[in-house]
């Protein structure tokens, strides 16, 4: 059983389930510093187009829905947690072979997890990461939503990289 068991984790995507587990020590780290080293709505300048600034988010995606009476919470827990468990499904049916994909997985599943602990421990993300050009200022965000977002990169560019070799196997 134990050596199934090591072969799931050696010969699939599984194996990238560390590099998860980083971003997600990464994640609650930073804004766990935030929290203990910053007001709620501080903001530090850091550069001419980045502050560190403490905000939450209740919502989901640029404060989608944060304006809601409170069920959004569980609602995004409940699509956190969906995620996540999806993730773990694919990583264990992605060939070891399909590195660009299941690193995508992986960093997709730390973020949705370091979001998801927010949420239930506090009922709103932690955000600090504030980037603006002039006045105009992008929604904060946090390491969980650039792990999601490189995760989605790298999905899109691997999508596209695979039409490309079945276009020419095809040839």
């Amino acid at each position: 059983m134990a050596n199934t068991e090591n072969s799931i984790f050696k010969d699939t995507g599984l194996r990238w389930l560390w590099l998860a587990i980083v971003m997600l020590i990464l994640d609650q780290v930073t804004k766990q510093t935030v929290v203990a080293l910053m007001d709620y709505r501080e903001s530090i300048a850091v550069m001419p187009y980045f502050n560190l600034t403490y905000v939450h988010n209740p919502g989901a995606a640029f404060s989608f829905l944060a304006d809601q009476g409170g069920w959004q919470r569980w609602f995004f827990t409940a699509i956190a947690a969906g995620v996540s468990l999806m993730l773990v499904v694919w990583m264990a049916k992605t060939p070891k072979q399909d590195k660009a994909i299941s690193i995508a997985f992986a960093l997709i599943l730390s973020g949705a997890l370091g979001n998801l602990i927010d949420r239930v421990m506090f009922g709103y993300v932690i955000d600090f990461l504030d980037f603006y050009v002039g006045n105009k200022h992008w929604p904060a965000f946090n390491i969980a939503d650039s792990a999601i977002f490189v995760g989605a990169a790298i999905m899109i560019f691997d999508a596209f990289k695979g039409e490309s070799k079945n276009d020419s196997a095809e040839k």
